[in-house]
């Protein structure tokens, strides 16, 4: 154990001893979260998250070799390295059912919840699939879990795309447009009851009818936990403005990435919510020290696709996109080779040497992206290198004033950009 885990450690189980987390000895103290690293103190900073490997096959549906576990020991060790290193959260998967490559899962809320045992300032985003959870019983569980984690809880809503996952469990397939109208009131029912007063909530939606619902105790965050949402419809990007803390998007090139934020930005204009809105963006990360190691990594990894694996997958979740009123969907315009990584990762360009890769992260950080969510071949090496080469490199070029001016940073990378393109 380093000296700092060390240190931390104590400060959090005396915190814990003198009752300074408010609610362990009943009082209603307002919660102070850990202090933490200190290359992670400036408040604009990007955020870095990763994908929790909660599934078997890793990150990438190809038959290459990884040195990636699925299993809770493995995942303890790389959360635990994530957070020594500055990562701010990790976000565990959900699928019920074995498909495209993932024949093994573990349940993405309880997951979360046995990570955050083992962490002390990582926090968790745990993905929801509405149809399958009930919004009064996610509340109480997300609740319960940021009690006593000391409020590192945030949920994922995922709208689905696997029909065949839906009817596995017994759930009613909807349409696009449906799916995420159950979405935006799964939400509103979530926020309402996290906030209500004493006398408790009332819903009556389309698909969700509860009526004075009582919470106790409350979640510690406030006003409520994080609240994050993906997609690239009409419908999720209506969500996103409308109702969502954070808009995740998928791997795309720089005018994809202008033209979504500025839309999720007018469309949350409407609702007064525009500076409330946050952004994230998917990216698979290959660090190597020169950019053609990682560029020959990036073609082995397609190279070895698992084709028939990738085709079905693409089937399943174009065939979601077709059906929006514009036919465009999250994957519309994916390749065979892009959807070896399930989302885009490999368009965001986080591939080539540690200079490059900085680079690329402050020029997504310049149009607007506030959290870098990223995945990887070798969990068991790749996290750490990314976290001891990386992000303080982010960390020193922010200081100087890097990632703030879009223009500027296009004119210092763009070659970069171009370079990886596949």
């Amino acid at each position: 154990m380093s000296p700092s885990r060390k240190r931390q450690r104590t400060e959090v189980e005396s915190s814990s001893t003198n009752g300074t987390n408010g609610r362990a000895n009943g009082t209603e103290d307002s919660f102070t979260p850990i202090q933490q690293l200190d290359i992670n103190q400036d408040p604009d900073r990007v955020l870095f998250a990763y994908w929790v490997p909660n599934v078997s096959g890793g990150l990438v549906v190809s038959k290459i070799a990884q040195k990636t576990s699925w299993d809770l020991a493995s995942n303890v060790r790389y959360a635990r390295t994530a957070e020594e290193y500055g990562f701010e959260y990790a976000l565990t998967q959900v699928r019920f059912t074995a498909s495209y490559g993932a024949d093994n899962q573990h349940e993405s809320v309880s997951f979360s919840q046995a990570l955050l045992h083992s962490t002390e300032r990582l926090k968790l985003i745990a993905a929801i699939l509405p149809g399958v959870w009930n919004p009064t019983i996610a509340a109480k569980q997300i609740a319960s879990i940021d009690n006593y984690s000391n409020g590192r809880i945030a949920v994922n809503m995922v709208s689905g795309w696997n029909k065949s996952e839906f009817t596995a469990v017994g759930q009613w397939w909807l349409e696009h447009a449906e799916r995420y109208r159950r979405t935006n009131e799964f939400i509103r029912a979530l926020k309402g009851i996290w906030t209500a007063d004493d006398k408790g909530f009332s819903f009556a939606g389309d698909f969700y009818q509860f009526h004075d619902y009582k919470l106790a105790p409350k979640p510690l965050q406030k006003p409520h936990p994080e609240i994050f949402q993906g997609g690239n419809s009409d419908d999720a990007r209506h969500n996103g403005a409308e109702v969502s803390d954070w808009y995740f998007m998928n791997g795309n090139d720089l005018d994809g990435f202008r033209e979504q934020i500025a839309d999720v930005k007018a469309r949350a204009r409407k609702f007064g919510r525009e500076d409330k809105v946050r952004f994230g963006v998917n990216g698979f990360v290959i660090i190597r020290d020169t950019e053609e190691e990682a560029i020959r990594v990036l073609k082995e990894i397609q190279g070895k696709a698992d084709v028939e694996a990738v085709e079905a997958f693409r089937g399943a979740v174009q065939q979601a996109g077709a059906s929006t009123a514009n036919k465009k969907g999250m994957w519309a315009n994916s390749s065979l080779e892009d959807l070896v990584q399930y989302n885009d990762g490999f368009k965001t360009k986080l591939i080539g040497t540690k200079e490059q890769i900085t680079d690329r992260i402050l020029l997504l950080k310049s149009l607007g992206v506030d959290l870098v969510l990223t995945a990887h071949l070798h969990y068991e090496e790749d996290i750490e290198r990314f976290g001891r080469e990386v992000l303080p490199l982010v960390r020193k070029l922010e200081a100087e004033g890097r990632g703030k001016d879009a223009e500027d940073e296009i004119r210092r990378t763009g070659h970069v950009y171009q370079k990886v393109v596949s």
